[in-house]
């Protein structure tokens, strides 16, 4: 955020809060530890400092390294998901293993996975475009393991007798 423009610890949080935070907003801490090391690594300086309330107010500046930086992360893919190792197969096999009901797992585990649709639908509905776009991705990925939980309650028999082998 700031190659688009130098900018103080506030600005940076606000930014991130409405863009990226979604209920989970950012600590200050964590973004005056982040800029403490990326000014530590060179990716940034302090340019003006001005006073403030409180502790003087410094403006950081991105430098050459740190867009160079940006720029090479934004142009790497990112490394595709899931990995094969998650916890909703983990539960399931462990739950077999132990000879408990896996398949009341996988009930429970349904209905809160259609609770937060029903959540991020709303939200998709009443939101932002940045909300609806955020929400698309969550329902994506919802869907996704809907379809993975119904594919796994009519596979649990052939599990089992291979968990249990």
């Amino acid at each position: 955020m700031l190659e688009r423009k130098p900018g103080h610890g506030y600005d940076l949080k606000r930014d991130y809060d409405t863009f990226f935070s979604r209920g989970k907003p950012l600590p200050f801490g964590q973004v005056y530890a982040t800029l403490g090391r990326l000014a530590r690594d060179g990716k940034v300086v302090i340019g003006d400092v001005e006073p403030g309330v409180g502790p003087d107010r410094k403006r950081y500046v991105i430098t050459d390294a740190g867009a160079t930086e940006v720029d090479t992360w934004l142009t790497e893919p990112v490394e595709a998901e899931p990995h094969l190792q998650a916890v909703l197969f983990t539960k399931v096999v462990l739950a077999l293993m132990l000879d408990r009901p896996a398949e009341d797992y996988l009930d429970t585990q349904r209905g809160v996975h259609l609770r937060r649709m029903k959540e991020l639908t709303e939200l998709k509905r009443t939101g932002t475009l940045v909300d609806a776009m955020l929400a698309d991705h969550g329902l994506f990925h919802l869907e996704a393991d809907l379809h993975w939980i119904d594919v796994t309650v009519a596979r649990l028999d052939a599990l089992r007798q291979v968990v249990r082998a």
